[in-house]
């Protein structure tokens, strides 16, 4: 409030306005204020009271000449509006600090590329005790999200709501929704997968495993990162996929060399049918898909039970293999998988 009462004096006696000086010194205390923490609505109560006290001719006097009235009281919209804007301009600045602080946290924690007890002590200040194990959900929609999305707003309101303070943090990574959770709070990352389904029109979200220390984090967002990968290769129709359910493909995936030779030996003949080799390939993967059941699997390819029949007679025919033998069976799955790993025959392995 400093120099507050001595300019409504200046302003009685003279009918000025305030000076440049006076307007920036004014939004300076603003500034000021706000960043020792005053709330705005404290401090304009202040300058009222201050108004009353300093009001020009005293205490109990008749105050200023009618003529100054108006003056005084635009000196005073003045010199409030201009705290005002100072304050603002602190509080906008302290939010821009904050956001970049947080972008650059994660930043560091997703990619695992900052000193881990230096991260850790960060952790805490965003609700993280990365001394515990978490897990992590990728949600990939329809379009790219960032933090100001009112797709992340959604759904980090639907989750404080239900879940309160769980430490779980909501956040965004090259157009992904992403949630960090406890390890042992499955149940968030359940209700998260659920809502960011229905706020994004149907978007696949992907579940890491739990991973303990401080660099946890990072292993269980890249599982889930390569597990939407992994389901999007397999042509998967699940909205929601779990690293722990898929572990057998990446053992599959790894040696690609003797992956290739499985399908082209095992499912190579099927480019002969007429039609070429996808109907067949979709046929078995559905078939496998139903659990071998011939009507159920008829029933999702929108097939008769005899037209599948002959479908899977055509496939033994060709390759040798029976879908219906079990010895055959396991071959031919792993086959199937191998042939949705690779994108065959699409593409040429």
């Amino acid at each position: 409030m400093t120099g507050y009462a001595e300019i409504l004096a200046g302003v009685a006696d003279t009918g000025r306005r305030l000076t440049r000086d006076e307007l920036e010194q004014r939004r300076l205390f603003g500034e000021q204020a706000a960043e020792a923490g005053h709330s705005l609505r404290s401090l304009v109560r202040l300058h009222l009271d201050a108004t009353r006290t300093s009001w020009p001719g005293g205490s109990g006097s008749a105050g200023p000449a009618p003529d100054a009235t108006g003056t005084v009281l635009a000196a005073v919209a003045q010199a409030v509006d201009a705290f005002a804007e100072g304050y603002e301009r602190a509080q906008r600045l302290a939010v821009r600090q904050e956001e970049a602080a947080r972008r650059e946290f994660i930043d560091d924690l997703l990619y695992g590329r900052s000193d881990l007890g230096r991260l850790a002590e960060r952790a805490e200040r965003f609700g993280l005790v990365l001394s515990r194990a978490h897990a992590v959900a990728v949600a990939e929609g329809p379009e790219a999200y960032d933090d100001t999305a009112p797709v992340t707003r959604v759904v980090e309101t639907a989750l404080i709501s239900r879940f309160g303070d769980r430490r779980v943090l909501i956040t965004t990574k090259n157009g992904q929704l992403i949630c960090i959770a406890p390890g042992d709070q499955d149940d968030v990352l359940s209700f998260f997968a659920k809502q960011a389904y229905a706020a994004t029109d149907g978007s696949r979200v992907a579940i890491g495993r739990p991973q303990s220390g401080a660099g946890g984090v990072v292993h269980s967002y890249e599982e889930a990162l390569s597990t939407l990968e992994l389901a999007d290769r397999l042509g998967l129709e699940e909205p929601v996929v779990r690293a722990a359910d898929m572990l057998v493909y990446p053992v599959l995936a790894r040696d690609r060399q003797a992956m290739a030779d499985l399908v082209l030996s095992v499912l190579g003949p099927l480019r002969e049918a007429r039609g070429g080799a996808e109907p067949l390939l979709r046929t078995l993967e559905v078939y496998f898909d139903a659990g071998c059941t011939a009507a159920e699997a008829a029933r999702r390819l929108t097939l008769s039970v005899r037209a599948l029949t002959y479908r899977l007679d055509r496939i033994h025919q060709l390759t040798g293999a029976d879908p219906s033998d079990p010895v055959h069976r396991y071959t031919l799955q792993t086959a199937v998988i191998g042939a949705r790993l690779l994108g065959w025959p699409a593409q040429e392995i």
